[in-house]
């Protein structure tokens, strides 16, 4: 990536309020709700499979922008500077999302985890009784989340305070924005010291936050989705899952990115071609990453042959159910963007990236619901029905909205920037003189 000079003073700007937007996001959380209701008296399973693949989608997405956020701090990446805000933001939809997390929990059982009937008489299934049981499912869910998006807020949190002592008076004469800078400034230390002690609080907490990230995604992936096949399992499935996510953070940090430059021209002229340029790249190399993922989990099925391990596969290969549709998603989350995104123009034209990266998170929506839908299928139901995306409204309106409030209340554009620290090989010069 790109070494870029970060300006000495970077300018001071929201999101713009819009009352269209509020209503258009309104709109389509109502329209999701009304959709869940329905069709939950029509046909429940149906409409569980669409909820929790909806959840396992934009939930992925939300702590994916953050992960990124994250490793772009561990790695000291300075090309990003004025997009870390965009990732940060996705941090507010994470309240939603353990609130939506709890219905599932507590209602999902016999019609969603087959594996509760099949203790009774399956061999193999009561073998995994310590920890296919719903006590532990519901315990390790709410404290492995409660804990992810507990250390993904407190490190937002203080890639935040800073900020509240350098925009005083700058924040429009906004109530909403003055009332989160007096929460967030209680015991402020002054300007230079909250700097040193964010930048020390967000370091130290980063690389904690992704191992702990890949083991939260992993039991996830594991309850939610490979459960409900219980004689299939796949080492395989947990890396895909959360790189999915990482992935898919990527993408949807460069949309908002993108989106952002329409809105104020301080926004069109920081967020350029050097940052376009090389967050396309990424977009591009976890396209490749994705397939090789998937792939890897492929083969070894594949040349394995062993009838548990193929049944994951098959089902969804067959070319008279499931077929066409994994077909599709291997389209749009591989040959597309990788087409695509090969080479050099369509990474910096903004119209292009964005239509790549949206063809990437449509890609990954997919997925999340094929990850779920065919193991709880059955011959004679359909295979994707307009309740899906009506259902998806639902958490669209929300995560569209909490990231609007943030960008709206939070300067979209990080004003503070980390200390520089001095390089290994500095600080042994600077001893052995």
């Amino acid at each position: 990536m790109a070494n870029i000079d970060i300006p000495s003073e970077v300018p001071v700007r929201y999101l713009p309020r819009s009352r269209n937007a509020s209503t258009l996001i309104g709109a389509l959380f109502f329209v999701g709700l009304a959709a869940f209701v329905i069709r939950l008296r029509q046909d429940s399973d149906s409409a569980w499979i669409s909820y929790v693949s909806n959840w396992l989608y934009f939930t992925s997405i939300s702590i994916g922008g953050v992960l990124f956020a994250f490793v772009t701090w561990i790695t000291k990446a300075k090309w990003n500077w004025s997009m870390r805000r965009v990732s940060q933001s996705f941090a507010a939809f994470l309240p939603i999302s353990f609130v939506l997390l709890l219905p599932m929990l507590l209602f999902l059982r016999e019609d969603y985890f087959p594996w509760i009937e099949m203790m009774a008489t399956d061999a193999i299934v009561q073998e995994k009784a310590a920890y296919l049981n719903i006590p532990f499912l519901v315990a390790r869910n709410l404290v492995a989340v409660l804990l992810l998006f507990g250390m993904a807020l407190y490190f937002v949190y203080h890639a935040v305070r800073p900020d509240m002592g350098l925009t005083r008076g700058a924040d429009g004469g906004d109530p909403a924005r003055e009332v989160w800078r007096e929460r967030l400034t209680q015991g402020w230390m002054g300007q230079e010291q909250e700097e040193v002690n964010s930048y020390k609080r967000m370091t130290t907490i980063a690389p904690a936050f992704v191992i702990v990230y890949t083991l939260v995604m992993s039991i996830i992936v594991y309850d939610w989705v490979m459960t409900l096949e219980p004689h299939w399992y796949s080492t395989m499935i947990g890396p895909w899952f959360f790189m999915g996510a990482f992935w898919g953070g990527i993408a949807s940090t460069a949309l908002w990115s993108l989106y952002l430059r329409t809105q104020d021209k301080e926004f069109k002229n920081h967020i350029g071609l050097q940052q376009r340029h090389d967050i396309g790249k990424l977009a591009f190399a976890f396209s490749v990453f994705w397939t090789y993922l998937f792939f890897g989990q492929y083969l070894v099925i594949w040349y394995g042959k062993l009838p548990w391990e193929q049944a994951w596969m098959v089902r969804r290969s067959d070319p008279e159910s499931w077929g066409p549709y994994s077909l599709l998603v291997i389209v749009m989350c591989f040959v597309i963007p990788f087409a695509g995104l090969l080479g050099r123009k369509p990474k910096m034209k903004p119209k292009l990236l964005a239509f790549f990266t949206s063809v990437i998170v449509i890609g990954l929506w997919l997925e999340r619901y094929g990850m779920v839908a065919p193991s709880l299928w059955h011959e004679g139901d359909p295979i994707f029905t307009i309740w899906q995306p009506l259902i998806g409204c639902m958490f669209l309106g929300l995560y569209l909205g909490a990231v609007r409030w943030f960008l709206t209340t939070f300067p979209a554009m990080q004003i503070w920037q980390p200390m520089g620290d001095p390089e290994t090989v500095e600080v042994e010069l600077a001893a052995a003189e």
